[in-house]
């Protein structure tokens, strides 16, 4: 008998803790709402996905300038991926892979370009 009075009790807090809790966020929602910090998160958050690498951030990793040849940018791509590659940084090494890939679309058009 006491445990099935103990089973009810327990039910019966679990549904008003949900109740409660989802109240709680539908009023945080709304606060959120009115003084517009939910909507400059999401902006926030599409921007950041959004967000591609500029050529001038691109050259800041790789360490060179807008005059470097092709050859010279990958040799810098090339040392600087495998040293992060042996010190483990997978974030600097991404960073430096990203750098590449943005540049690539900057050269490529020039060396197609038979006139260029």
């Amino acid at each position: 008998m006491a445990a099935k009075i103990l089973a009810n009790l327990l039910v019966m807090g679990s549904g008003i803790l949900a109740r409660a809790l989802v109240q709680a966020y539908r009023q945080a929602l709304q606060n959120a709402s009115k003084s517009g910090v939910a909507q400059e998160t999401i902006q926030n958050t599409m921007r950041r996905a959004s967000k591609t690498m500029t050529e001038q951030e691109a050259r800041q990793i790789l360490g060179i300038t807008e005059n470097t040849a092709w050859e010279e940018i990958l040799q810098r791509y090339d040392t600087l991926f495998e040293r992060n590659a042996k010190n483990g940084s997978f974030y600097l090494q991404s960073k430096v892979h990203r750098a590449k890939e943005c540049l690539e679309a900057v050269y490529k058009p020039k060396d197609s370009n038979p006139t260029g």
